[in-house]
């Protein structure tokens, strides 16, 4: 090598997955997931919270369906860099400011499918119900509620993975859970800070959809069977042993 020439030194390596990463950020890592999975169940749990008895209302009153689509559905195509922005000068940087986004943006999914759910029960069924007595109150509970699930657990399942992605974007009011990490990667360009992060937010979603789609399962055996016919022999089953409880 001729004098006063420097050798090339290797770049550092910076590969997209190590477990090194991991073993030595375990407790960060941990911590923002932790942080992910209780932003998500509590935005969907609130906004299932407002948007069942929206859709109820929207359902007993024809004429609000349309104002209260329309207002779910505005929120919903709001940025969300953007709202969340509008928001912070209200609601504080951090927590709350993210669930108040999350909740706004779940609302148009679940109210939908509630609704969509709720005008597809069988009408001879609904009335059935109310030729033997039934009041709104108990055929809600009793019946249109129950035969509305598929729908209604396939708006939860949409919202709920929605929810897990749209949680990263918190990362403009410092609480992004996973999405802290994530940025962090994309400011130092660091690969695998990047990667574990969104592997993370991948494995949720899908964890969380499979355990939904499970639940519903269990909680409408019905809907394996197929064909429209033999769903509606299933629902007026379904209603038979109401009655008969009743």
């Amino acid at each position: 090598m001729a004098r006063g020439t420097v050798e090339p030194m290797d770049a550092p390596a910076n590969p997209w997955f190590s477990w090194q990463y991991l073993e030595r950020n375990w407790g960060e890592v941990a911590d923002a997931f932790v942080i992910h999975i209780q932003l998500t169940l509590l935005a969907v749990a609130i906004a299932v919270a407002i948007a069942l008895p929206m859709a109820i209302l929207a359902r007993r009153i024809p004429r609000l369906a349309r104002p209260i689509m329309g207002f779910t559905g505005v929120l919903y195509t709001i940025p969300s860099f953007a709202l969340f922005a509008l928001l912070a000068p209200y609601t504080g940087i951090g927590r709350t400011t993210v669930l108040t986004g999350l909740v706004m943006y779940a609302l148009l999914i679940l109210v939908r499918n509630i609704l969509v759910g709720l005008e597809g029960v069988d009408a001879d069924v609904v009335d059935a119900a109310r030729g033997i007595g039934y009041g709104d109150t108990r055929l809600l509970f009793a019946v249109e509620l129950p035969n509305a699930l598929p729908s209604m657990v396939a708006g939860l399942r949409l919202a709920t993975v929605s929810t897990v992605a749209l949680v990263t974007v918190g990362v403009v009011v410092g609480y992004g859970g996973l999405g802290q990490l994530m940025f962090r990667g994309l400011q130092s360009d660091y690969r695998a800070q990047i990667a574990t992060s969104a592997l993370l937010c991948l494995v949720l979603a899908l964890v969380l959809d499979v355990l939904l789609l499970l639940a519903g399962r269990a909680a409408m055996p019905w809907s394996r069977l197929s064909g429209t016919r033999t769903r509606r022999r299933a629902a007026r089953r379904q209603l038979k042993s109401v009655e008969s409880a009743a």
